[in-house]
């Protein structure tokens, strides 16, 4: 039985490295993204202008006065602290005259809340020209999706890839678990055969051995022992976030169809509905203006006493969400969000609303997939260790190709 699993070991890591090392070293970076991107664009992220900040929903009216192709389509209601911008986040409207998208160059606008004056836009994560201002959105946009370009209509190739990837990584991290149990020869079982206990500790004797790092031991068996010792002292991380990797990323084609076929799931508005292509957006009947009253006396309803921190709405799928959080409280509980309400975007008519960590315990079992993913579950603590664990991925990918290289020279040079 062992042999086949080395096969499948073998070529599933083989097939694997090149995605993991990449995903595995962006992943250590975009932990901080949000402070990496501050840090190198100060110039979109300090506002200077002193005074009372104007309402964000006339700035967002500015915007798109401005820039009558593009619609604003997300915004936080106050900037996170005083003194720094506030972003909004834009889509491309139809063009009347081809029926196309118009081509903005850009997805994001800074404004100075106070004075409203323009600070910057970028086109978030763009794939050339790299610059400081999207250098991290494309370490991010690399992560998840490969930048995998539209093919045949669809812009999901990068995502659904990787989703494929962590699927045989989730299941392959049991096959490496398995490759590191000591393996007993057949006449040594013999031996052993009258006395278990003996042949127990034999056993637990040699996969002992499997935890321990040899650092003088030669450069072969080094990377042999990181491969093997790290892995298993890492075994229920890399589990975690190989499992959560699928989920997020085949979250609507796998995921979410898997977890109401077995467990007791509430779905969300989006869950319920089938979007539409990004080149066919659906034209909104209500303005940002209305749909914040609605989702205000909504929430007063429910007896919820945050204000209302954010808005979106998805020309996909003919949406509004709006969340409530104080200002600078942007990843909510453990990162899971915000308690939200969602309008329908023809009427803003009442279509549910979700309140982070509670439901069904498939409910909490699929709010916690980012979080745990990204660590922001344990606060700085897991966002530290989720670098690590970046650092370690990429770390297995090398040293397990290395290992696979070495024997296979050793194959060319004494076939059997």
């Amino acid at each position: 039985m062992r042999h086949p699993l080395v096969i499948l070991h073998r070529w599933a890591g083989l097939f694997m490295a090149g995605f993991l090392f990449i995903t595995g070293l962006t992943g250590a970076v975009i932990s901080w993204d949000h402070e990496l991107d501050h840090w190198l664009n100060p110039h979109l992220s300090q506002a200077t202008a002193s005074g009372s900040a104007l309402p964000a929903l006339d700035l967002a009216r500015q915007i798109e006065q401005r820039y009558p192709q593009v619609r604003v389509t997300y915004f936080e209601m106050a900037a996170e602290q005083p003194g720094e911008s506030q972003w909004f986040w834009v889509e491309p409207r139809l063009n009347p005259a081809t029926g196309k998208l118009f081509e903005p160059g850009f997805n994001q606008v800074f404004v100075d809340p106070v004075s409203g004056a323009e600070l910057g836009k970028r086109e978030w994560g763009a794939v050339w020209p790299i610059t400081t201002e999207t250098l991290m959105s494309f370490l991010y946009k690399l992560h998840f999706s490969l930048h995998i370009p539209e093919i045949w209509g669809n812009d999901h190739w990068g995502i659904w890839l990787l989703g494929i990837v962590a699927i045989l990584w989730t299941l392959d991290c049991f096959t490496g678990f398995a490759l590191t149990l000591p393996a007993r020869s057949r006449g040594e079982a013999s031996s052993l055969a009258g006395d278990e206990t003996q042949s127990r500790r034999t056993c637990w004797s040699r996969w002992a051995q499997a935890w321990k790092i040899r650092w003088r031991a030669g450069v072969y068996k080094l990377n042999y022992d990181l491969h093997r010792a790290i892995s298993l002292w890492t075994w229920v991380l890399l589990f975690i976030v190989a499992f959560t990797a699928f989920s997020l990323n085949l979250y609507r084609e796998v995921f979410f169809p898997l977890m109401t076929s077995v467990s007791d799931v509430t779905p969300t508005p989006f869950d319920q509905r089938t979007p539409n292509d990004h080149d066919d957006p659906i034209e909104p009947g209500v303005g940002f203006a209305e749909i914040l009253v609605k989702a205000q006396t909504e929430a007063r309803a429910r007896g919820w006493d945050e204000p209302a921190g954010s808005m979106f709405y998805s020309p996909e799928f003919g949406l509004y969400r709006v969340e409530f959080f104080p200002a600078g409280d942007a990843h909510g509980a453990g990162g899971v969000g915000h308690p939200a309400i969602f309008l329908d975007g023809s009427d803003g008519r009442f279509m549910g609303d979700s309140m982070p960590w509670r439901g069904t315990a498939a409910d909490i079992f699929i709010q916690a997939q980012f979080p745990i993913h990204s660590g922001r579950i344990l606060g700085l603590p897991g966002r530290i260790l989720i670098s690590v664990m970046g650092l370690v991925v990429a770390m297995l990918s090398v040293t397990g190709v290395y290992l696979w290289w070495r024997k296979r020279l050793g194959r060319i040079k004494n076939p059997v």
